[in-house]
């Protein structure tokens, strides 16, 4: 069995030039944002939910109506939560792909199945 210091420790390997290794870290990288977009729709899903047609911002004043219609605050809350959500997600893909391409020398999918033993 293999230790985690071992799976850390980069592999000895010739470097590639720069040229060389772009377009497959393209790949990768291009995976992220895609996702990125993605979960992306899901903000506007969420505001499309929660939206109401002639409705204030849930901001109560003590003048104000009690048939006053307001948006629904929890739908803006889970909005914001998503955002926080997808930047982690994000941050920590692109992360992990660093971490592969150091390891392996590549990030292109098609090579990292080849790898696998």
């Amino acid at each position: 069995m293999v230790g985690a210091a071992a799976l850390l420790r980069p592999v000895e390997r010739e470097r590639e030039r720069p040229e060389q290794a772009g377009g497959r870290l393209l790949d990768a990288i291009g995976f992220v944002v895609a996702l990125s977009v993605v979960q992306s729709g899901t903000y506007v899903l969420l505001l499309a939910v929660g939206y109401e047609w002639d409705a204030t911002a849930p901001v109560f004043a003590p003048d104000a109506p009690v048939t006053t219609r307001v948006v629904d605050p929890v739908v803006q809350a889970m909005t914001l939560t998503d955002i926080v959500v997808s930047a982690t997600v994000t941050a920590l893909l692109l992360a992990l792909t660093i971490q592969i391409e150091k390891r392996f020398g590549t990030v292109d999918p098609d090579e990292l199945r080849k790898l696998k033993g």
